[in-house]
């Protein structure tokens, strides 16, 4: 008998499926043309890493398969005839080994129930990266309205769980992407939150995997970025006299100058109708 998990029970997928886990006889299994099977379209997992294909597809040569694969079948128009709803991986591994045909069950679900059988499998196996657990949370969420409290409960998670992996997905694309490749720890992530500015996260991110810096490391640099103050834009000098703008730009370098003797001046610049006005402040405790 082939036992599959029972997903309706979690996000109730209907009354003909109940709470208790349903089971199929070898008489049930049918075997199908790899070539009339299509992947899941609604499949989390993004990165399959070939190492593991090759090694399921040696332990598949050597055993044969035990556990079928679960595929629907497609209404649309399509070269294919069938979806797959679990079993990519080892979907993979037999195409991998050159098999004609595939032994698989073949069930009756709506596109809401595949994406959610395809989500549940992944994030029960955990070998998901961490964006790629954020974004079935997402998915999960708007599928069956739920709340991130409520899924949890669903989940077996505590909410801070799911809040704090689904907070990654605010961050820009680059940096989910290095998340994808591993390029970047999920500690990693998590610190360039911090920094809420886009593109500083973007130039920060580049700095740790350039410079191969450690979480630590990491908080350190954000820390530093958060204390510096922005640079205010000094007023344009158009239509002034040439003396004038000589006398401005001598101000301005001799600030400048004194600013590099550590001195922690604050200057503000403004353009008054009648006049330039330049305010220097030196602070009187004004070690750095």
């Amino acid at each position: 008998m082939i036992i599959l998990p029972p997903f309706s029970r979690i996000f109730g997928m209907g009354d003909r499926e109940e709470a208790t886990e349903e089971t199929y006889s070898q008489s049930e299994v049918v075997y199908i043309e790899i070539g009339e099977i299509a992947p899941n379209r609604y499949q989390p997992r993004t990165i399959f890493e070939q190492e593991k294909i090759d090694e399921l597809a040696q332990t598949i040569h050597t055993h044969g398969m035990i556990q079928p694969i679960v595929v629907r079948e497609l209404e649309e128009e399509s070269d294919k005839k069938y979806e797959i709803i679990a079993g990519e991986r080892r979907f993979r591994a037999v195409t991998l080994l050159e098999w004609d045909r595939v032994p698989a069950i073949i069930r009756k679900m709506n596109d809401k129930e595949v994406a959610s059988v395809a989500l549940i499998e992944n994030l029960q196996r955990e070998e998901l990266t961490v964006i790629e657990e954020a974004r079935a949370y997402d998915r999960l969420i708007e599928i069956h309205e739920l709340t991130q409290e409520a899924l949890a409960q669903r989940l077996g998670k505590s909410q801070s769980t799911v809040a704090n992996k689904m907070r990654l997905l605010k961050l820009p694309e680059p940096v989910q992407t290095a998340m994808l490749n591993k390029s970047i720890t999920e500690r990693h992530a998590r610190a360039l939150i911090g920094l809420k500015d886009e593109d500083k996260q973007i130039k920060l991110l580049n700095e740790i995997i350039n410079n191969e810096l450690n979480v630590k490391q990491t908080e350190a640099r954000i820390a530093k970025m958060l204390e510096e103050k922005p640079k205010k834009k000094k007023p344009r000098l158009k239509g002034i006299s040439k003396d004038l703008r000589i006398a401005m730009n001598t101000i301005r370098q001799s600030v400048d100058m004194v600013s590099e003797t550590g001195v922690n001046l604050e200057t503000d610049e403004q353009d008054l109708d009648d006049y330039y006005q330049i305010t220097i402040k030196i602070p009187k405790q004004n070690h750095k």
